[in-house]
């Protein structure tokens, strides 16, 4: 059973005012071909802002026949966590899935062990339900999970994405995500280099969160609006869950005393890379204080570091 003909990316382009590059066409093309009754899904990858994720939501919107599911990577795998510790996790699939055939997983992306390990386990629980995949990633199969620490134990679950999945590389000329915010929310931040125009909290606003188990310092929450500094985000053991649930929380935050990424430590870049991930997946308003990011210079040596997805996002600050 194909799905799509090609000319509805064509129709879908042409409405939103652009035309495919040869990158897009040729993924396009492959989506085209795909053969639902086989179960083999696709693999979309490459920089970011060249198209991927519109090409899968022009794919999935042709679905309106077929039981789906579209999900963010930080967001399924905080719900999978959750309820596969609970419930085990054909019966969380259950809950998340229901009956949809096909799984389309945005910006996919592995650095975290324990959401390796998890992977493993879901790819033979949808291998078991005949779930076709559909994924978007700035990864090739080959560099997920790339901390070196890490990654030999991983290949296994690699070679399974791969013999599951056609990759298909969307690598054009043009970073469209560059070319504007698009109206968001994420788009009315700011990123400042001093907090001249924000009212400073005063030192009885300070405030101890406690989003999941852990507990974060917040120079102030109150209403719409969170505050934290860097050192107390980003360079303590706090996680993604943290971040999800802030998030839904506060629509608002503000980040200050951002260091120079020479100054902070890898663990706290990465924390800073799964800040600006999540805020932007939800659409969350932030406003940045102290060293800009978006400046490539010295950057520590690790593996697992989103530089230049994060930097593409906060190009949308004002």
């Amino acid at each position: 059973m194909k799905s799509i003909r090609v000319d509805a990316f064509d129709r879908a382009a042409q409405g939103a005012g652009f035309v495919l590059d040869p990158a897009q066409r040729a993924a396009a093309e492959r989506l085209a071909a795909m053969d639902l009754k086989t179960g083999r899904g696709i693999y979309l990858w490459g920089p970011v802002g060249r198209g991927k994720t519109w090409l899968m939501d022009v794919f999935h919107d042709a679905m309106s026949s077929v039981p789906t599911v579209r999900v963010h990577f930080h967001e399924f795998f905080r719900r999978l966590h959750e309820l596969a510790h609970t419930e085990g996790i054909d019966r969380a699939l259950d809950r998340l899935l229901g009956r949809s055939k096909i799984l389309f997983f945005d910006e996919f992306h592995v650095h975290d062990v324990g959401d390796g390990a998890l992977l493993t386990r879901l790819l033979g629980a949808l291998g078991k339900r005949k779930v076709t995949l559909v994924v978007t990633s700035n990864y090739p199969p080959d560099g997920l999970m790339p901390n070196p620490l890490f990654h030999d134990t991983f290949v296994p679950t690699i070679e399974v994405l791969k013999a599951r999945m056609e990759v298909v590389e969307v690598a054009g000329a043009v970073d469209y995500r560059g070319q504007g915010a698009g109206g968001r929310r994420f788009g009315v931040g700011r990123y400042l280099s001093d907090a001249a125009g924000l009212q400073w909290p005063a030192a009885g606003d300070r405030v101890t969160l406690r989003p999941t188990t852990q507990a974060i310092t917040a120079l102030s929450a109150a209403g719409d609006l969170v505050w934290f500094e860097f050192a107390d985000l980003c360079e303590r053991p706090t996680s993604t869950l943290d971040y999800l649930s802030l998030a839904a929380a506060y629509p608002r935050w503000v980040l200050s005393g951002v260091p120079r990424m020479a100054d902070a430590s890898p663990d706290g870049v990465q924390r800073f890379c799964n800040v600006v991930d999540i805020l932007h997946d939800q659409d969350t308003e932030l406003t940045l204080v102290g060293a800009d990011w978006r400046v490539p210079g010295p950057e520590p040596v690790a593996g697992g570091l989103d530089l230049t997805r994060t930097r593409s996002r906060l190009a949308l600050l004002g």
